[in-house]
Parts: C-alpha cells; structure tokens; sequence
C-alpha cells in the first residue's frame, strides 16, 4: 500500500523517500497489530490511518518550520501523534515522546525499534511532573500536541518543556477561536505569546483542522505547572 500512501502524501506537496514511507508503512502495521489487544485508536483502516494519522500528523511541518538538530517532546503523544511520523519524515530532529499510560510506551518502543529509529526517545509520566524536573523543565526548542486537552489546560502541561525562544504547537479542531480567547491570560502567565492561529481542511475528509502557535517569550515561573489535576479544575 505505500503507492497509496505515496500519492496521498503527494497531494499536500510531501515527496517522501521510499524508505520513509516503508517506515511508516511499518508503523500502520504495528498500530493496526497491537491495536487488536490494546486500545490505542478507533482509527485504524488503512485509508483512514494514512490521512487521519500519517497526514494529519505531517501537515504540522506544512504550516511550521522544524529546523533541523532541534529538540521535539510530544506531550500526551498517546499512540505516536504527531511526534512519530514528525520523527519519521524529518530524521535530524530529537524527539521525546511523553505519555502518562506505560502500555503506550510499550507500543511506541516497539515502533521505534521495528524502524530501527535513533534520538528517540519514549519516555512514561505525567507532564505536570516531568517538567518540574531538571532534565526536562525548559530543555525542548518545540513542543507539540494534537487533540489532548482545552487549550488553557494544556499550556500550563507543555510550556514548562519549552525553552525561552522555542515555540508550543497546539493541533486542535475546527473553529478554535473561543479556546484561544479563554486561554489568553494562561498563556501570558506561563511566559507565553501568541503568534498565529492557522486552519485548514485535512485533504480528502469533511475534518476542519487548526494549528495555534505559542511561542516561549519569558521563563514560567516555578510554581507552574500546578498539581492535584489543577490545569484541568481550574485552568489560569
């Protein structure tokens, strides 16, 4: 199927080399095997994987620039996405992909090592405590989410990971113009600035897509982000 996958990824302007999309075409595979004892998407025929997870993960590079030798941490990142194809496509790139659930990490590991994958790295724990440690907090140039949570929860998870100068890319739905108003304040007191709210439609489907783009102006003060499940009671 990597025809299909080819001309697919070609319509959006990717040229991907055959050995790409051989391993993507690895990881669709693994997904849709352990997908069969394990909940890790309802998205899982080809067709549907190919846009809804491969594409839509890849168009992030479309409408953002990935420099190369960066360092990416994916927070939430649940089955791979966005940081794993982003991984897969653009080599040069160190990646961290962080999930609370250890099973997913199991799965990730398993991807990582059938595609013989290098400055990877899949790391289990919740992101309101992995960035309050040394060896996270302020260490990534991006950090990136697809669908996690409202937008004024989720800065409070990912801008502690961003170093001052480096940006937070929020994938979200359609219409996201009321989460980036209510998170207006969240964003400015965890050393954020707005700089572009990008929609689109994901090629082929009735899916209506966003890319809100943060980047890390100032350092977030320490007492951020909160614990006891405060970004989500009571988000900034």
């Amino acid at each position: 199927m990597t025809n299909r996958l080819d001309s697919i990824l070609k319509e959006e302007g990717f040229d991907l080399s055959e050995d790409i999309l051989k391993e993507l075409e690895i990881y669709k595979d693994t997904l849709q095997e352990w997908n069969e004892f394990m909940d890790l998407t309802n998205i899982i025929e080809d067709e549907d994987v190919y846009y809804k997870h491969f594409l839509d993960s890849l168009l992030i590079m479309k409408y953002f620039d990935f420099e190369d030798g960066k360092n990416v941490i994916d927070v939430g990142t649940g089955a791979g996405f966005p940081g794993l194809p982003l991984k897969i496509a653009k080599k040069d790139l160190n990646v961290t992909l962080m999930d609370s659930l250890n099973k997913r990490i199991k799965f990730l590991n398993e991807v990582i090592d059938r595609d013989k994958l290098t400055n990877i790295e899949a790391i289990h724990g919740r992101a309101e405590e992995m960035s309050r440690t040394k060896e996270y907090r302020e260490k990534y140039d991006y950090a990136v989410s697809r669908a996690v949570a409202r937008l004024n929860t989720l800065v409070e998870y990912t801008l502690p990971f961003v170093s001052v100068g480096g940006y937070f890319i929020s994938m979200k739905g359609p219409q996201p113009q009321e989460e980036v108003e209510e998170a207006k304040n969240a964003i400015k007191k965890l050393g954020g600035e707005l700089v572009d709210v990008i929609e689109y439609e994901l090629s082929d489907t009735d899916n209506h897509r966003s890319i809100i783009i943060i980047k890390k102006v100032k350092k977030t003060d320490k007492k951020y982000p909160r614990g006891g499940g405060k970004p989500r009671k009571k988000p900034l």
